[in-house]
C-alpha cells in the first residue's frame, strides 16, 4: 500500500516556519539547546515504530533484539559519562525521572526537603499545584536576602527540625555553583537521603565545568535535551542499591513503552559529551554567560546573586526600570526575535504568570559558535529592545540586526532559509 500523500499538509510548512525561527533568530532559553543532525536522525528514525515495554533482555514484546542493543550501549555510556553504577534511560522527560525516584524512595506524605520555585526551584521539587508537592509534605529551602545564594543554615535547620526521609538539590533558575558536599553532609546528619536534581548543569558536569553529584548524592536525575544538547528525554542515575526500586518505579510504575527512539538519540548524545570538544564548549558555554552578564550590568541591569557560575542569568528588570514586568520584556523580546523567558526573583512581589524578572541562557548560543563579542552585542540588543519597547520602529530595527547576527551563525545551515 502506498504511503499518503501529505507533502502539502500545513503542518510541514508550520515545521519549516520553525525552522527559519531558530536560524533567524536568537534563542536564549535556558533549558533548550540545538541538538545535532546525528541526534535529530535518530529522534526521526525507525526507532519510533518499535514497542519495547520492559528492560533489555527482559521485554513484553518480540523483535527487541536491535532494541535491547542500542538501549544498552546508552545506559554504558552515561554511565561512564557520569561514573555512575546503574543508569534508567527511559524517563521521556526530567519531572518523570524525578517522580520515578519519589516513587522508589518515598511513601505518600513523606516529608522532602526541596528548594522553594520562586527561589529557583522546580515544579517537581514541592509546588503545591504540582504532584509532588500534593502527594509529599515538601518543605522548602531558598536563598538568602543579603547575597541571594542557597542558605545552608536555614536548610540544615530546617532539616533537623523536620528530619525528611529526602532532601532534593538542584535548580531551575538558580545562576551558582551548587556544591553537592555541604548538602552530603546535612542528608547524613539527619538520615536523609540526598537526591540530586542536575537537568539544567548536566551537561556543565560532563563537560568538566561543575562539580559532579554522582557518588555524593544517592540518587542523580537529569534531562538530556538543555547543557546536554541531547534529544528531549530524561535520564536517572544511582547506585546499585537503588536500582532495581527506581526501575520498577518506571516501569511498570510509572510509563508503558520507552520512546526508543529518543533512547537511540540520547546514546549519540552521551558520546558526543564524552569528546574532548564537548569540554570546550561546556567552558564556552560558562564564559558566554558571564560575558553576557557583565555586558547586561553595564546597560543597567540587576543580575541576581551579583552574577552567574553557570549557563544562565536571573536578571530583575526593576532596576533597569521599575514599570517593566517580565511578562512585557518577554513579549516585546518575542518580536524583535530574541527568544527567553519571564521568571520570579527571589522574593517577587508579583505573580509568577507576570514576575518581576527574566531567564537568560547561552547554551543554545554557545552551540551556535557565538563568544564573548556577541555577548556584548546580544546585551545591547536585549537594552535596546526594551528601552524602545513602545516604538515600533526600534524594535523592527533590533529584529533586523538580530537577523544579521544569526546570518553569521546559523546553526542549520540548508533548513528553513
Amino acid at each position: 500500500m502506498p504511503w499518503p500523500s501529505v507533502a502539502d499538509d500545513p503542518v510541514l510548512e508550520m515545521i519549516v516556519s520553525e525552522e527559519v525561527r531558530q536560524n533567524t533568530t536568537l534563542q536564549l532559553i535556558a533549558s533548550e539547546n540545538f541538538a545535532s543532525p546525528a541526534v535529530m536522525a535518530a529522534t526521526g528514525s525507525v526507532l519510533t515504530n518499535k514497542y519495547s515495554e520492559g528492560y533489555p533482555h527482559r521485554r513484553y514484546y518480540g523483535g527487541n533484539m536491535v532494541i535491547d542493543e542500542i538501549e544498552d550501549e546508552a545506559r554504558r555510556r552515561v554511565c561512564a559519562l557520569f561514573g555512575a553504577d546503574h543508569a534508567n534511560v527511559q524517563p521521556h522527560a526530567g519531572a518523570i525521572a524525578n517522580m520515578a525516584v519519589y516513587q522508589a524512595v518515598l511513601e505518600p506524605g513523606d516529608t522532602v526537603l526541596g528548594m522553594s520555585l520562586d527561589h529557583g526551584g522546580h515544579l517537581t521539587h514541592g509546588s503545591p499545584v504540582n504532584f509532588s508537592g500534593q502527594q509529599y509534605r515538601f518543605v522548602s529551602y531558598g536563598v538568602t536576602a543579603s547575597d541571594e545564594r542557597i542558605d545552608f543554615e536555614d536548610m540544615a535547620a530546617k532539616a533537623h527540625a523536620e528530619k525528611p526521609k529526602l532532601i532534593v538539590a538542584g535548580a531551575t533558575a538558580y545562576p551558582r555553583i551548587i556544591d553537592p558536599n555541604p548538602l552530603r553532609e546535612i542528608a547524613d546528619e539527619v538520615g536523609a537521603l540526598l537526591m540530586f536534581d542536575a537537568a539544567h548543569i548536566a551537561g556543565l558536569i560532563a563537560g568538566g565545568v561543575h562539580p559532579n553529584p554522582v557518588g555524593i548524592a544517592d540518587i542523580v536525575t537529569f534531562t538530556t535535551h538543555k547543557t546536554l544538547r541531547g534529544p528531549r528525554g530524561g535520564c536517572v542515575l544511582s547506585s546499585e542499591q537503588y536500582a532495581a526500586a527506581i526501575d520498577k518505579a518506571m516501569f511498570p510504575g510509572i510509563q508503558g513503552g520507552p520512546l526508543e527512539h529518543a533512547i537511540g538519540a540520547k546514546a549519540i548524545a552521551f558520546a558526543e559529551a564524552s569528546t574532548p570538544e564537548f569540554s570546550d564548549y561546556a567552558a564556552l558555554i560558562v564564559s558566554n554567560a558571564a560575558a553576557l552578564a557583565k555586558a547586561l550590568a553595564g546597560h543597567g541591569f540587576r543580575l541576581v546573586s551579583g552574577g552567574t557560575d553557570n549557563h544562565l542569568l536571573l536578571i530583575d528588570l526593576r532596576a533597569f526600570d521599575p514599570d517593566l514586568t517580565g511578562k512585557q520584556a518577554q513579549t516585546v523580546l518575542d518580536t524583535a526575535g530574541i527568544s527567553l523567558n519571564k521568571n520570579t526573583v527571589p522574593d517577587d512581589p508579583r505573580s509568577p504568570f507576570v514576575t518581576s524578572g527574566i531567564r537568560v541562557g547561552t547554551p543554545s548560543v554557545s552551540t551556535q559558535g557565538m563568544g564573548p563579542d556577541e555577548m556584548g552585542e546580544i546585551a545591547e540588543l536585549i537594552a535596546r529592545a526594551l528601552r524602545g519597547r513602545d516604538d515600533a520602529g526600534v524594535v523592527d530595527s533590533v529584529r533586523a540586526d538580530v537577523g544579521g547576527l544569526c546570518s553569521r551563525f546559523c546553526p542549520y545551515p540548508g533548513l528553513g532559509v
